[in-house]
C-alpha cells in the first residue's frame, strides 16, 4: 500500500512539473512616453528612479537600445508590428498600424489568437482605435477628461480653455498620485492584477504612462525630490560644428505651450524649470511602476511574468539647441529598454545594439510562439540568456527623410530628396564624441567609411521601404 501511495504521489508530482513547464508566461508591458535613458540604472546619479532600478536588477538593461522612429504614434505602431518605418508608413504621431500595414499581425492579436487575455491600459497605441478589437479590454482614463495634458489646477485649465495655447508647459500641484491620469492607469493595472491572479489564462497586460510627456505635470511631492540648484541651463546654445540645417528643428512641440517664446532659446530660469519638471514626472511614474510591481509580487504572479519596460523614444533637454524629440540625434533615438523574464539573466547589462523592432520577436520567442513573417526584428532572447553576447552590428532609425545607421562606434545620418538622392549627411564618432558635437563629414579620412555606411543603410532600411503597405491587403 505504501508503495502504491508513493507511486501515486510521484505521478502527481510529475504531472505538476509538466504543467508548470507547459504554462505560458504572462506578460506585463510598461510603456513610458518620451523617456530618455535618464535613470539610475543607466548611470544617472541625480534622478530618483528606485523602482525602475529595482526592475533592472531583476533583468537585463539594454544600454544601447534605439527606437526606429522618434515620434510616439509611429514608434508604437512599429513596436507593436515589429516592422520598420518606410516612405509610406509609421511617420507621424497619429499614425495607425491597422491603416498603414494591413498585412502585419498586431502583437496583441497574435497573443490573443494563442490563448492570451489581452488588456490595454493607458497609452499603448497612440490611438485606442488602432487594432482596438485585438484587445479583450481597451481602457483609458476618463475621470479627468481625455486630454493628455490633464491639468489639475483651475488656473491652468482656464488658460487651456481660453484656446490661445495649450496651457503651461509644467504644473506642480498638491494632489495625490491619483490626481492625474497616470495615477489612474496604475490603479487600473493593479485592479487587473488582483483579478487575473485567479485566472488559468495567461495574460498580456499593459501599463501605458503619458509622463514624462509635456506638459510636465506631477504631484508636488515629486518636484520636492529635487532642488533647482541640481540643474544647470546647459546645452541649448551649444550647437554641433558643421551639422546640416536639416538636423535641427525649432522645438515646435514645446513652443505651443503658454509662456514659451516662439523662437530662440528659452530663458535660463525656464530651462532649469523644464529640466526639474522632466525629472519630477519621471519620479512620479517610477513610483506608479513600483506600485504595480509590488502588486504583481503580492499576487504571486511575478515569477511567471515577463516584465518589459520601454520608452517610445528619447527627448532633448536643450541638447543641440532643441527641446522635445523629432530629430536624428542620439538624444532622440536612444531610449531605455529593460526586460525581466523567467529563467533569464538578472542584474545584468547588455552593451550590444538593440532596436525596438526586436521587442515583438523577443516576446513571441519567450512565449514559445511562431513569429509572423512580417516582423523584421530579431529576438533578444540569446542576450537575455547571455547578456555579454553580440546581437547586431548596427541598427537603423528614421525621421522624415533622414535615415540613421548606428554601429558600436559610429552614428551616420543621410537625408534624401523625393528622388532618393542624398542631400545632406552627418557622421559622429561615439567613442570620442558621445554628445555628437563634431560632424566628421568633409574629413577625407572618413570618406570610405561614409560610403560603406551609406550603402549598408540603404541595403537594410526595410524590405517594403518604397511599398505602400496600406494597399497590400492580404499580401
Amino acid at each position: 500500500m505504501n508503495q502504491l501511495i508513493f507511486t501515486f504521489l510521484l505521478i502527481l508530482g510529475s504531472l505538476a512539473t509538466i504543467s508548470a513547464q507547459s504554462q505560458k508566461p504572462n506578460i506585463l508591458m510598461i510603456a513610458v512616453d518620451d523617456l530618455r535613458p535618464e535613470l539610475g540604472c543607466y548611470g544617472n546619479e541625480l534622478i530618483q528612479s528606485p523602482n525602475i532600478d529595482k526592475l533592472a536588477s531583476e533583468g537585463v538593461v539594454f544600454k544601447n537600445a534605439y527606437c526606429n522612429i522618434p515620434v510616439c504614434g509611429a514608434s508604437r505602431a512599429s513596436i507593436l508590428t515589429g516592422a520598420r518605418p518606410t516612405q509610406h508608413r509609421f511617420l507621424k504621431y497619429y499614425d495607425r498600424a491597422d491603416e498603414q500595414h494591413l498585412s502585419a499581425i498586431y502583437l496583441a492579436q497574435h497573443l490573443k489568437d494563442n490563448g492570451y487575455m489581452t488588456i490595454s491600459n493607458g497609452k499603448i497605441s497612440h490611438k485606442p482605435q488602432d487594432h482596438g478589437a485585438s484587445w479583450d479590454e481597451n481602457w483609458r482614463p476618463t475621470k479627468f477628461g481625455t486630454d493628455f495634458r490633464n491639468y489639475a489646477l483651475p488656473e491652468n485649465k482656464a488658460i487651456e480653455k481660453a484656446g490661445k495655447s495649450r496651457g503651461p508647459s509644467y504644473e506642480m500641484a498638491e494632489v495625490p498620485d491619483s490626481g492625474y491620469n497616470d495615477g489612474l492607469v496604475a490603479l487600473k493595472v493593479i485592479a487587473d492584477i488582483e483579478r487575473l491572479k485567479n485566472s488559468d489564462q495567461p495574460f498580456f497586460l499593459t501599463a501605458g504612462f503619458v509622463k514624462p510627456h509635456l506638459p510636465f505635470n506631477a504631484p508636488k511631492k515629486y518636484w520636492d525630490l529635487y532642488d533647482r540648484s541640481d540643474f544647470q541651463p546647459v546645452g541649448q546654445l551649444k550647437l554641433p560644428e558643421n551639422a546640416p540645417e536639416k538636423a535641427f528643428h525649432n522645438s515646435g512641440e514645446l513652443r505651443a505651450y503658454a509662456g514659451i517664446p516662439k523662437n530662440g532659446p528659452v530663458s535660463d530660469s525656464l530651462s532649469i524649470t523644464l529640466q526639474h519638471g522632466y525629472y519630477a514626472t519621471i519620479s512620479y511614474v517610477d513610483k506608479l511602476i513600483g506600485d504595480i510591481l509590488q502588486a504583481l509580487e503580492e499576487a504571486g504572479l511575478r515569477e511567471n511574468t515577463i516584465v518589459l519596460l520601454w520608452g517610445d523614444h528619447g527627448w532633448n533637454l536643450g541638447d543641440h539647441g532643441m527641446w522635445c524629440k523629432h530629430c536624428n540625434f542620439n538624444t532622440s533615438l536612444q531610449t531605455p529598454l529593460i526586460i525581466s523574464a523567467p529563467n533569464m539573466a538578472k542584474n545584468a547589462t547588455a552593451e550590444t545594439l538593440a532596436e525596438f523592432i526586436d521587442i515583438y520577436p523577443t516576446l513571441t520567442d519567450l512565449c514559445g510562439l511562431e513569429t509572423p513573417e512580417t516582423v523584421e526584428g530579431k529576438s533578444l532572447v540569446p542576450i537575455l540568456e547571455q547578456p555579454d553576447a553580440h546581437h547586431k552590428d548596427f541598427i537603423i532609425s528614421k525621421w522624415k527623410n533622414g535615415l540613421t545607421i548606428k554601429t558600436e562606434k559610429y552614428a551616420y545620418t543621410e537625408w534624401y530628396d523625393e528622388a532618393d538622392t542624398s542631400v545632406a549627411k552627418m557622421l559622429y564618432d561615439h567613442e570620442s564624441d558621445p554628445d555628437e558635437m563634431n560632424n566628421l563629414i568633409g574629413d577625407v579620412r572618413y570618406e570610405a567609411l561614409t560610403e560603406y555606411l551609406s550603402a549598408l543603410m540603404k541595403q537594410h532600411r526595410g524590405k517594403d521601404y518604397f511599398v505602400d503597405t496600406s494597399e497590400q491587403i492580404g499580401k
